[in-house]
């Protein structure tokens, strides 16, 4: 037991003290070990990782060659979607008739859809109509149309829908494949029995393949697999994808090659790695153990006897030494920028707050142009989705049998009467669209006018003009009617009142409270709703009220509704439109107040402002 204790007497004796001999002799015996280990460790996960690499290679390229072919048939289900939930349609298979065929029917319908064939068939299973062309030429391909026949006469359609009222599939027909699209026949809105089914077909050739997967490829025919396989060679492997039927038989193959770049990639990886990976270890431990007294250790000791006098004297000198760019370098940055930050802690604390009111205007700002584009949105909106006044192709006939001098005076007094009716409501169209233009024009010159007088807002109080609020309330009332999907009516008075504001702050805020009162009446879930304004004056003051039928609110919620974030739908986030408009009223020497009598009441906003030296004067006179 005395040698065993002074065994380790001797021992311990040996251990450096120093951090610089520590550190070299750990970092000797790691390089040691670590060099074994690393050939070993390199050994056991290059070569694996790097076959796994390839095998999720492959199945990435067979999970792609997959997604190609859904994607290619998913292109027809659509066309035949759209076509099977159709009014026409519908109307057709119950009374077939020559002009639906004409028009659905034609080469250049065809073409635009991008198939190559069509057809309708009964829930007999009779087919109606059926068309096959070539898609380059146009030409009718009666061989290739009786193949598709045969193959609709081999469909289960109850089966390959399924429970849904479309689904795409290849086919095989003779040595070609195509793919398939099926849908029933219903209403355009989804509703009535089902009277048959409607059939798309889409060749798929081995270069179409070959540009899905910008690889080359081929359709295998023939011989399909029945699953995908993967057959690896010495630098290649083959690769079979099925293309699958309506049963999900296996109708065709998708086959190319790919090279077996990661195999080969890891084993001389592996043999690169374990040379350069010992040789660096090597070097390293050479270069650490003169690097580290050299640019650690000695100006960390002069860092810590610095810190020791800072500490002894407490004066907060900084701490001067050559500049460096590493981690010591930073650390002494970080120390004297530390001495520095205590003597200018209140100025930054100052200027912190400073930059959280510019970044709170700047929100606001963003909040009072969202609200501001909403309308520019709807009215847009709005004028995309409306309908033509007229039909262009019967006008253009109506205008044909008005030049045949031929066609009898009935007959003509109805034309002339039809395209007079088309030019007045076209007229009537343009009026309505250059209403909803100009509205819409207005709704951007506030969004302008908001963007424009930022600046000056956030550096001193907003300037005070004479405006009249009346003008301000109708206008924000016709662009508010646009700011939701909820038929909102208005009643404000037509007469002037003049008031002490800033136009465009006092426009954002009724145009905030007229979005608000929008969003309480949706809520309520009815189609629409009301929003009234009154107007009066009062010691020198005028106050406007608004009134809607909206949702309304708890009364004990009143005092919270002008902080900050909070907002009285669950579902929504933000509240910063209240905060901002009772800010901006302050600030123009005014008020705002929110009152309700409770949820499902409405809800009333009383908005104060200083009344004008014009009002004023007519109030007296």
């Amino acid at each position: 037991m005395a040698k065993r204790r002074a065994a380790w007497t001797r021992l311990r004796g040996r251990i450096p003290r120093s951090l610089g001999a520590k550190l070299v002799a750990i970092l000797t015996g790691i390089g040691l070990l670590g060099a074994g280990a690393v050939t070993l460790l390199l050994a056991l996960v290059i070569t694996p990782n790097f076959d796994r690499l390839e095998q999720q290679a492959v199945e990435g390229h067979i999970e792609r060659t997959r997604a190609a072919l859904t994607e290619y048939a998913s292109k027809v289900q659509a066309s035949v979607r759209d076509y099977g939930d159709w009014n026409e349609s519908y109307d057709y298979m119950g009374a077939p008739n020559r002009a639906f065929e004409e028009d659905s029917f034609a080469t250049s319908a065809m073409v635009n859809l991008g198939v190559n064939g069509m057809a309708y068939v009964t829930p007999a299973g009779k087919v109606v109509i059926a068309r096959w062309l070539d898609i380059g030429t146009g030409r009718d391909q009666p061989a290739m149309r009786g193949r598709m026949l045969d193959a609709i006469g081999r469909i289960d359609f109850g089966k390959a829908l399924a429970k849904d009222n479309s689904a795409s599939f290849y086919v095989r027909l003779g040595d070609q494949i195509a793919a398939f699209g099926v849908a029933q026949v219903r209403r355009t809105d989804g509703s009535g029995s089902p009277r048959g089914h409607v059939v798309m077909a889409r060749l798929i050739s081995s270069q179409q393949l070959s540009n899905l997967l910008q690889l080359q490829a081929k359709l295998d025919v023939p011989h399909p697999v029945p699953d995908a396989t993967v057959i690896r060679h010495n630098g290649t492997m083959a690769v079979a994808v099925p293309v699958r039927g309506p049963d999900g038989v296996p109708v065709a193959s998708a086959t190319y090659d790919v090279h077996r770049d990661l195999s080969a990639l890891g084993r001389s990886m592996l043999t690169l790695a374990v040379a350069g990976t010992t040789l660096l270890l090597l070097v390293v431990m050479a270069v650490l153990s003169w690097m580290i007294v050299r640019l650690v250790l000695r100006p960390l000791n002069r860092v810590e006897r610095h810190m020791g006098l800072v500490r002894q004297s407490g004066n907060l000198t900084p701490f001067v030494d050559t500049p460096r760019q590493d981690e010591i370098g930073r650390m002494v940055g970080s120390f004297n920028a530390m001495l520095s930050q205590l003597k200018d802690l209140r100025e930054q604390v100052e200027a912190q707050s400073f930059k959280l009111g510019q970044s709170e205007s700047a929100v606001a700002v963003m909040h009072n142009v969202r609200n501001a584009l909403n309308p520019i949105s709807t009215v847009l909106s709005q004028g995309l989705a409306q309908a033509p006044a007229a039909d262009k192709a019967l006008l253009d006939r109506a205008l044909a049998e008005l030049a045949d001098e031929g066609i009898p005076a009935a007959r003509r007094q109805k034309l002339a009467a039809f395209v007079a009716a088309a030019f007045e409501g076209e007229a009537q169209a343009r009026t309505t669209r250059k209403g909803q233009m100009e509205i819409g024009r207005d709704a951007l010159h506030n969004v302008l006018e908001i963007i424009g007088r930022q600046q000056e807002q956030a550096h001193e109080r907003p300037p005070l003009d004479t405006c009249d609020v009346t003008d301000v309330v109708a206008r924000n009332a016709t662009i508010a009617r646009y700011s939701g999907a909820s038929s909102i009516a208005f009643h404000f008075p037509s007469k002037p009142h003049w008031v002490q504001a800033n136009r465009v702050l006092l426009s954002q805020v009724i145009g905030n409270l007229f979005a608000n009162a929008a969003e309480a009446i949706t809520a309520t879930g009815r189609d629409g709703g009301s929003i009234a304004v009154t107007i009066h004056q009062k010691d020198g003051h005028v106050e406007v009220l608004i009134r809607d039928d909206g949702e309304g609110f708890d009364p004990e919620a009143a005092s919270q509704l002008f902080q900050r974030g909070f907002s009285t739908r669950a579902s929504k986030t933000g509240g910063l439109g209240l905060h901002w408009c009772a800010n901006s009223m302050l600030s123009m020497g005014g008020s705002l107040t929110l009152k309700s009598e409770g949820k499902g009441y409405g809800a009333r906003a009383v908005l104060t402002l200083q009344a004008s030296d014009a009002m004023r004067a007519e109030a007296a006179a």
